[in-house]
């Protein structure tokens, strides 16, 4: 699949959408990529899975902040055959008070699965919380990235940064 069709499949679901939107980086914009809308969709999840896969050989866990990156790495799981983590956004008060759901991830490989990237902050404290519990990261795989910082930050963190498609590429496609 080429990167113009699954911007095609984006536009047709949805989730490309126009208006004012305040962006969970707490930027304001006049468009919005709603992966959310895309990853409910089984045909384009799929899609973003066997793209995704093309770049996740090697890796012995998947890992995903709630909520967007979830079905994303579901998805790659499912694909791969590699076992996944969830990273909760806060710690757990009750139960079993984890911030990371699914197997241990001391001394494995993890490759870090996003939705969108704007500035980054989510994917940098994703990545903070899997290195505290000792989980080796060397790579970030994000279906848009917004242009926005996110890559730089990353990089500033010695992980590659991987976009499956640039927002620019996108605008430029519609525009």
């Amino acid at each position: 699949m080429q990167k113009d069709d699954l911007i095609q499949l984006l536009r047709e679901c949805g989730a490309i959408k126009f208006g004012r939107f305040v962006l969970t980086s707490g930027a304001i914009s006049d468009y919005y990529i709603d992966i959310k809308k895309a990853s409910t969709d089984p045909k384009i999840l799929k899609i973003i899975a066997q793209e995704m896969s093309k770049h996740a050989r090697g890796y012995d866990l998947l890992a995903g902040m709630e909520l967007g990156a979830v079905p994303l790495v579901v998805a790659l799981s499912l694909e791969t055959g590699i076992p996944y983590v969830i990273v909760r956004k806060e710690k757990r008060e009750h139960g079993t008070g984890k911030q990371i759901e699914g197997g241990d991830v001391k001394d494995k490989n993890v490759l870090v699965i996003e939705d969108v990237t704007t500035s980054g902050g989510s994917v940098v404290k994703t990545i903070q919380i899997l290195r505290v519990n000792n989980a080796k990261i060397d790579k970030v795989l994000v279906v848009v990235d917004r242009g926005s910082g996110a890559k730089e930050k990353i990089q500033n963190m010695e992980v590659d940064f991987i976009p499956l498609i640039p927002v620019s590429k996108i605008l430029k496609q519609i525009g």
